[in-house]
C-alpha cells in the first residue's frame, strides 16, 4: 500500500511569492526615496558649490572659486561671525545651566520632577514662530529702559531659551545611568554638594554633556524663525543673511561652498568622534 505525502498546499497554504517579491521592492524604493528626500538638498547645495554660474537653473561650468572668494562678501563675513559667535556662546551658557538644572531635577521626588520634565518640553513642542513671536513681544518690554537691547543681546538670550531643553534632556538619560548614591558617597566623605557635583556628577555624565553640546550648537546654528523676530540693529545671523539675499534675487554663491564646507567638516567630526567611541569600548571590553 502506498501513501501519498502530504502538502502544505493540500492545506491552502500559498507561498505568495510574487507579494514577497514586490514587498522587497517597495521597500527598497522607500529606501531610495528616504535617502533621496534627506540628502539630495546637501547634493544640490555641493552641486552649485562647484557652479561657475551665479545662475541656480544652469551649469556653466566646474570651477573652485567660489571656495577661494568664499569671505570676500562682506556681509556673508559678518553673518557667518555673528553666527559663530552667538550659537557657541548660547550652546556653552546652556551647558553650564542646563547641567545644573538636569542634577536638581534629578535628585527630585517624581512628581516635582515631572511637572518641571512637562515646563521643559514646552519649548521644544512650541511652534518656532510662536516662541520668536513670544520673546519679541517680551524683549520689547524691556526697550524703554535700555533702547538698544535688540540685537546680539536679544538673539543670545533667545537661543539660550530655545537650546537648554536640549540640554537637560541630553544630561538626564546619563544621570539615570548613574549610581543615584554617588552624590550622598561625595557628601559623607566631607566634600561640599557643589563641589561634588563639579568634580564627581559632571565628569560621570560628560558624554551627555557632549551629546547635547552638539545638539544644541546645531539646533542654534541653522535657527531662522526665532532668529528673526528676536534680533535688530543689523545684528544677523546666516540664515536671515541668506533669507535677506534670496528676497533681493542676489544670494552670492560663496554660501553654497560655506554650507558644503561646513557640512563635509561635521561628517568628519561624527565620523572621528564614532571611531574614537568605538576604540574606547574595544580598549574597555580587552581590560574586561
Amino acid at each position: 500500500m502506498t501513501y501519498e505525502v502530504a502538502k502544505l498546499e493540500d492545506y491552502g497554504f500559498k507561498k505568495h511569492t510574487f507579494f514577497k517579491i514586490l514587498w522587497k521592492i517597495i521597500k527598497v524604493i522607500a529606501v531610495i526615496l528616504t535617502v533621496i528626500m534627506l540628502y539630495a538638498s546637501i547634493l544640490v547645495i555641493a552641486l552649485q558649490s562647484f557652479n561657475a554660474s551665479k545662475s541656480t537653473t544652469e551649469f556653466t561650468g566646474f570651477t573652485f572659486d567660489w571656495y577661494l572668494q568664499m569671505f570676500s562678501n562682506r556681509l556673508l563675513t559678518d553673518a557667518i561671525k555673528n553666527t559663530f559667535i552667538v550659537s557657541i556662546s548660547a550652546t556653552l551658557i546652556s551647558a553650564i545651566i542646563g547641567t545644573f538644572i538636569a542634577v536638581g531635577i534629578f535628585y527630585l521626588p517624581k512628581k516635582k520632577r515631572q511637572k518641571l520634565l512637562l515646563l521643559n518640553n514646552i519649548p521644544l513642542l512650541n511652534a518656532d514662530i510662536v516662541t520668536g513671536v513670544t520673546l519679541m513681544l517680551l524683549f520689547s518690554l524691556l526697550l524703554p529702559i535700555f533702547p538698544y537691547f535688540f540685537g546680539f543681546p536679544t538673539l543670545l538670550l533667545a537661543h539660550v531659551f530655545f537650546t537648554l531643553p536640549y540640554i537637560i534632556l541630553s544630561v538626564l538619560p546619563k544621570l539615570r545611568e548613574m549610581d543615584p548614591n554617588l552624590m550622598d558617597a561625595a557628601t559623607d566623605l566631607g566634600i561640599k554638594p557643589l563641589k561634588a557635583v563639579v568634580k564627581v556628577i559632571i565628569p560621570t555624565v560628560k558624554m551627555g554633556i557632549f551629546s547635547g553640546l552638539v545638539l544644541a550648537f546645531t539646533v542654534s546654528f541653522e535657527d531662522f524663525a526665532i532668529s528673526y523676530f528676536t534680533t535688530g540693529n543689523g545684528f544677523d545671523n546666516m540664515s536671515i543673511w541668506i533669507y535677506a539675499s534670496i528676497g533681493k534675487r542676489s544670494l552670492f554663491p560663496g554660501v553654497y561652498a560655506f554650507s558644503t564646507l561646513l557640512t563635509v567638516l561635521s561628517i568628519i567630526a561624527v565620523l572621528v568622534y564614532t571611531f574614537l567611541g568605538k576604540g574606547k569600548r574595544g580598549n574597555h571590553e580587552k581590560h574586561i
